[in-house]
């Protein structure tokens, strides 16, 4: 009996030693240089909301992608939206009275008027229990320094309690209303369908604005709106880095893998706007004398077909956007800076916005390769 137990034991060792043992964990693969867009049902409130989401989102869908990895994502931002509390002329209309400016200047001001940041005091005093979306339509003597003429004037702007704090909005002239064809100063019901291309026509005229407007940046636009009764609505307006829109944007920022986590790499994001792709048809080189030519017209880079004449290749295309963070950033930048680079490009008719990422080595920008 006893060689039987050592028999039986011995075949259990050798089974024992013979059986395929559980493997480690992964250690994970590098996927560097990967571009991902995320659907468009998957939205953001903002550039910062993104920033804040994105890494989870990696995290799930690329749980073994080592550190060293780089991603660069493309992602929607909700359109802004806004219900004012009351919108009714008569009822959000106010002039401040001479004693009104005291309340803010202190007593007997030398100067009756106020500046953007002392009418907005004003308001918090006029308004102590403001609630959110509250709008103020405000008439008040209007002088602020390097901005108005030596001279102040009255003036009326729209004020509207947002997240907490009085915001001043974008409050259309008596010129600009003309400007669309509205010479009697207000839109109605007629003017619905037309509306958003009106106001992206007053801001891409207003040079202030659109010389240095960049991608994802927020206009809540004012304008007296008729219908039975006389309103002032507010309707926030996005710049998707070509036009100003109420339509949901795109953006994109560059994440890095380190010790196990993904973080917004420090990529400065920029898109092109209409003064860099005419800069880029008067002042550069790249592509063909026809194409450069269309695109100083056109804020587009045309990629239908190779035999088109305005057509861009990658290569051209590659030079143009080199071209414009030379001409941008090169004076500021450090080696290993990096870049994205989201245009606009024209194919068959549809126009959609692309993103490039280079990187500065000290000298020159290159197409980054992680």
């Amino acid at each position: 009996m006893k060689k039987i137990y050592s028999l039986i034991a011995f075949v259990t060792v050798v089974l024992t030693a013979c059986q395929k043992q559980p493997s480690l964990s992964p250690t994970g693969y590098v996927k560097k240089g990967m571009v991902i867009t995320l659907p468009q049902t998957t939205q953001f409130a903002s550039t910062n909301d993104a920033k804040a989401k994105i890494p989870g989102i990696l995290n799930t869908n690329y749980p073994q992608v080592d550190n060293g990895s780089s991603a660069t994502v493309t992602f929607t931002i909700s359109p802004v939206s806004v219900k004012p509390a009351d919108s009714l002329l008569t009822d959000i209309s106010y002039t401040v009275a001479d004693a009104d400016y005291a309340t803010v200047l202190g007593a007997n001001p030398k100067y009756k008027e106020f500046n953007t940041a002392q009418a907005i005091a004003f308001l918090g005093i006029k308004y102590p229990t403001a609630v959110p979306n509250q709008l103020s339509f405000l008439t008040y003597i209007y002088y602020e320094s390097g901005v108005t003429p030596s001279a102040v004037a009255k003036q009326t702007d729209t004020f509207l309690f947002l997240n907490g704090a009085w915001v001043k909005c974008y409050t259309l002239t008596a010129d600009q209303y003309t400007s669309t064809g509205h010479p009697f100063g207000d839109f109605s019901t007629s003017d619905d369908a037309t509306l958003t291309s009106y106001l992206n026509l007053v801001l891409k005229s207003d040079i202030a604005v659109s010389a240095n407007a960049s991608a994802g940046d927020v206009k809540y636009m004012s304008f007296k709106y008729y219908n039975s009764k006389n309103f002032q609505r507010i309707v926030p307006l996005t710049f998707d880095g070509t036009n100003w829109v109420t339509t949901p944007i795109t953006g994109t920022l560059g994440f890095a893998k380190s010790d196990g986590k993904w973080i917004v790499d420090e990529a400065i994001s920029y898109t092109l706007v209409k003064a860099d792709y005419t800069y880029i048809g008067t002042q550069t080189t790249a592509g063909s004398d026809a194409a450069r030519a269309n695109i100083a017209q056109y804020p587009d880079f045309n990629i239908s077909a190779p035999t088109d004449a305005t057509y861009w290749s990658d290569s051209d295309l590659n030079a143009a956007l080199t071209a414009v963070l030379v001409n941008k950033f090169k004076a500021t930048s450090n080696a290993g800076q990096k870049y994205i680079i989201t245009y606009t490009v024209y194919s068959f008719g549809k126009t959609s916005n692309v993103a490039k990422t280079f990187v500065y080595d000290g000298s020159n920008f290159s197409i980054s390769t992680q």
